[in-house]
């Protein structure tokens, strides 16, 4: 266990007193390890072997991963789910911008086999500029028009947004405030070259709730003596509390008084449903603590306001319109941490009306999981959305077996992407009723209608299995999620889960068809062979000049059902060029040698060939091969580490400049840069050298040079030949604002922490996620633990270590959802754990 993971230590409960501990999420082994250690790592982890099995299927673009040139995948999650399921996460990058709407998930089993791939369906950028226009400052300024009132801003970041018909570049910029009347966080993705809104998405999720008091029960809180607090130690990041951000503390572990209007009577109402929700996230999906690592968040009661909602970083709850009651019973507390769990799995919030829709849907389908795994007698489960409660005196808000009862849609049509987003809920709620309980379920429980052309009659299967199911689809979201594509990611969940010859595949159909959600081109069928299979290439990519070769392994694995024997072929091979396979089909399990001969004819360039093996399935991988022109009789190349840095305008970043002597003997080159921003100057230590050796890079900005992310090209001019390498320079306001530097240079040993702070000067509650930009000079990122320490105390795992094969750092920017205030030192750790590669951290920033 890491030390700085958190330890409960007492935790105080009205009936007991009991202790747990936090388990820090898994990893792969470092890939310096030793191959023994790397076996005990397999045997002993099956999240480490979940994620190198994942990153070898990235790696080998398979399926649905496939990228272009300019494109790669970083691994962001690792979560466990049913059935002995793993889910890894990974988020794209173009040109080292990340890609909005670029995000994927593979599916592996503990066994090491890859069970499905997804991928956000937004086109690939290409040609896509990397350089802003407009700058950082003006982006925000233009944010700031999505809100009436604007409380507080954060330094935008330069992303590519894939949702849409073509990429963007663009400035994703976050605004908090007032909207329309209402708290607001928003996303607002401005384009970087005309100025323009290109999208936006509000993280603040609003809803309303059921249930009301619970009588004495026992809640999970924290302390001894005569000091107590409602923190429930034993479930991190849970605890409850006014509109402060602080939890309510006592003189003893004796909480509220039943009345509508006590605001400790409110948190015991929320702690105990969070505790309900969480509990039945691990006995009954699978799932660890709201995020799936382990964590929760915070709750907020005294909102005045007739309304509730979960804004990216807690929830918070307010009260009735006639305010005799708060609005915490187990439904609304756990639909507003439902929104956390959509945002918490694999493609985060996503953007849309539609994709709102299943957002809503999804808190209510963990609103009615909740309320049935609690099975408390003052609140029976019967899937109606705010009954209890009243919040306006109409009764119920929303009904998930017949939604049009109040006016919300029961079926999909062509309008649910411009319904709003409540309303946009219905069909979801309505297909998990009916995959759940059934239309006509009986026992006492409501009938439910079938939409038009659906089928005769739907039976249910439970409301544990519905909740597995859609845990299991949850798992395969993508930011680009739409209804289609939660039937896809449901049908492949319902497979895994209980098989394809079994009642619950086909109901999970039957009641996606009961709602007029239609089946997507190539979507399993239910009670078909299970028998399926995977394939991989080692290595992904190589270079050969015209009449040479390149070679790969074709490695297959059955990953279900029996061995089969799979046909290989390869696609996209430039002109005069050959693949050849030995052999040519092999039984699923074994590997064949693909070659690829270059004619003497091809032209020079980068191909794409797609290896496609064929068997009672079709699988894809692909390979990168570069046919060089004929071998130069004099040449060398160039390199940069880091390839990208972050300063503060008035600073200076640095990089090495590599050579090597590629072909003949070693010459002369004279090093040069261009692309810089204004104010902006380069030198090299020394302005020549001979190829083989090299040289030093400093970039050194003025205070008046403008924010902003510029490519810097960097020339080295020999004899024979003239190469560039890129550098990517971003460079930060020093207006003021949210963002920190320490430039500091920190030495980085193996076995050893070096920690770095920074002194915030921010004021009020640190906005989550916060935004660390790290630039660390190691020849294996792979080895490094980074965590952050915000100024209460707390640690926050930033990136993990784990791995398959060792990268450089250099610049990377994390996104970490936090509970902190602004003010204070942030510490940041990082913890070389192993041998072979030192280095050192050149510099981090924090936006708060």
């Amino acid at each position: 266990m890491k030390r700085k993971a958190l330890l409960a230590t007492v935790v105080g409960v009205a009936t007991a007193t009991t202790l747990a501990l936090q388990t820090p999420p898994a990893n792969a082994a470092p890939p310096g390890a030793a191959p023994q250690q790397q076996q005990t790592a397999r045997a002993g982890d099956p999240a480490s072997l979940a994620a190198q099995v994942a990153d070898k299927a990235i790696s080998s673009q398979l399926d649905k991963l496939t990228r272009g040139p300019d494109e790669a995948y970083s691994r962001v999650a690792v979560t466990p789910g049913a059935a002995d399921m793993y889910y890894v996460a990974y988020e794209r990058t173009y040109k080292g911008l990340p890609v909005v709407g670029g995000d994927a998930v593979v599916v592996t089993d503990a066994a090491g086999n890859v069970r499905d791939t997804a991928a956000a369906s937004g086109p690939s950028p290409s040609d896509v500029p990397t350089r802003a226009t407009v700058s950082a400052e003006r982006a925000t300024e233009v944010a700031r028009t999505k809100l009436s009132r604007v409380d507080d801003t954060a330094a935008p970041r330069l992303v590519v947004l894939a949702w849409g018909e073509k990429p963007r570049l663009t400035w994703d910029a976050m605004v908090s405030g007032i909207s329309e009347g209402k708290p607001s966080i928003q996303h607002v993705f401005v384009d970087a070259r005309t100025g323009e809104i290109a999208d936006s998405y509000d993280l603040v999720r609003a809803g309303t709730g059921n249930g009301y008091y619970y009588g004495q029960v026992t809640i999970g809180t924290s302390g001894s003596g005569s000091s107590y607090s409602m923190t429930d130690t034993s479930r991190p990041g849970i605890q409850c509390g006014g509109q402060n951000g602080s939890a309510y503390t006592g003189t003893d572990d004796a909480w509220g008084n039943a009345s509508g209007t006590n605001l400790e009577t409110a948190c015991v109402d929320a702690l105990y449903s969070v505790q309900r929700e969480w509990d039945m996230l691990r006995d009954w999906l699978g799932r660890s603590g709201i995020n799936g690592s382990g964590r929760g968040f915070p709750a907020r009661v005294g909102l005045a306001d007739v309304n509730a909602y979960w804004n990216g970083s807690y929830t918070n709850f307010g009260h009735s319109q006639d305010n005799a009651r708060q609005a915490t019973p187990i439904d609304v507390v756990a639909h507003e941490f439902g929104h956390a769990i959509f945002q918490t799995t694999p493609g985060g919030a996503g953007s849309g009306n539609e994709n709102g829709g299943i957002n809503e849907g999804t808190g209510d389908i963990f609103g009615a999981l909740t309320e049935a795994y609690a099975a408390n007698p003052n609140d029976p489960a019967d899937y109606l959305v705010g009954e209890e409660v009243d919040l306006v005196g109409d009764g119920p808000i929303r009904n998930m077996y017949n939604p049009s009862a109040l006016g919300d849609p029961n079926c999909y049509s062509s309008s649910i992407p411009s319904t709003e987003v409540h309303a946009a809920a219905g069909p979801l709620n309505h297909w998990f009723y009916l995959l759940a309980e059934g239309n006509n379920p009986g026992g006492g429980k409501p009938s439910s209608p079938i939409c038009s052309g659906g089928p005769s009659s739907v039976t249910g299967v439970g409301i544990q299995n519905a909740g597995k199911i859609y845990m299991g689809a949850l798992a395969r979201k993508t930011s680009s999620w739409r209804y289609t594509n939660i039937r896809a990611a449901s049908v492949a969940a319902a497979i895994e889960l209980f098989g394809a010859n079994s009642a619950q595949c086909n109901t999970t159909k039957a009641a996606w068809s009961a709602v007029s959600v239609a089946a997507a081109s190539g979507e399993p069928a239910c009670g078909t062979s299970t028998s399926d299979f995977s394939i991989s290439l080692s290595p992904t990519s190589g270079s050969a000049a015209p009449g040479g070769q390149a070679t790969a392994t074709v490695g297959t694995q059955t990953t279900s059902g029996s061995a089969q024997t799979v046909s290989l072929s390869a696609s996209g091979l430039p002109s005069g060029t050959t693949a050849s396979f030995s052999p040519s089909s092999v039984t699923s399990g074994s590997s064949s040698t693909l070659t690829l001969s270059v004619g003497s004819s091809t032209a020079a360039g980068t191909y794409s060939i797609t290896v496609t093996g064929t068997g009672s399935t079709t699988h894809t991988a692909t390979y990168s091969l570069t046919v060089s022109s004929t071998p130069p009789t004099r040449d060398f190349s160039i390199s940069l580490s880091p390839t990208s840095g972050t300063v503060q305008a008035g600073s200076a970043a640095t990089s090495t400049v590599g050579t090597a002597t590629t072909a003949g003997t070693a010459q002369t080159v004279n090093l040069s840069a261009s692309g810089l921003p204004t104010g902006a100057t380069a030198s090299f230590n020394p302005a020549s050298v001979t190829s083989g050796s090299s040289s030093t890079l400093t970039i050194s900005t003025a205070p008046t040079t403008p924010a902003g992310s510029y490519t810097v090209t960097v020339t080295g001019t020999g004899v024979t030949a003239t190469h560039t390498a890129t550098y990517a320079l971003t460079v930060q306001s020093t207006s003021g604002g949210r963002t920190f530097t320490n430039d500091t240079n920190y030495s980085i040993t193996d076995f050893n922490n070096t920690q770095s702070s920074i002194t915030s000067t921010a004021t009020g509650t640190a906005t989550s996620p916060v935004r660390i930009s790290i630039t660390i000079s190691h020849t294996c990122a792979e080895d490094l633990d980074i965590w952050v320490r915000g100024p209460s105390g707390t640690w926050y795992a930033v990136d993990r270590y784990g791995g398959t094969t060792c990268t450089q750092y250099g610049t990377r920017t994390f996104t970490v959802p936090v509970s902190q205030q602004a003010a204070g030192t942030w510490v940041l750790d990082i913890e070389d754990v192993y041998a072979g590669d030192t280095g050192f951290l050149d510099s981090w920033s924090i936006t708060v």
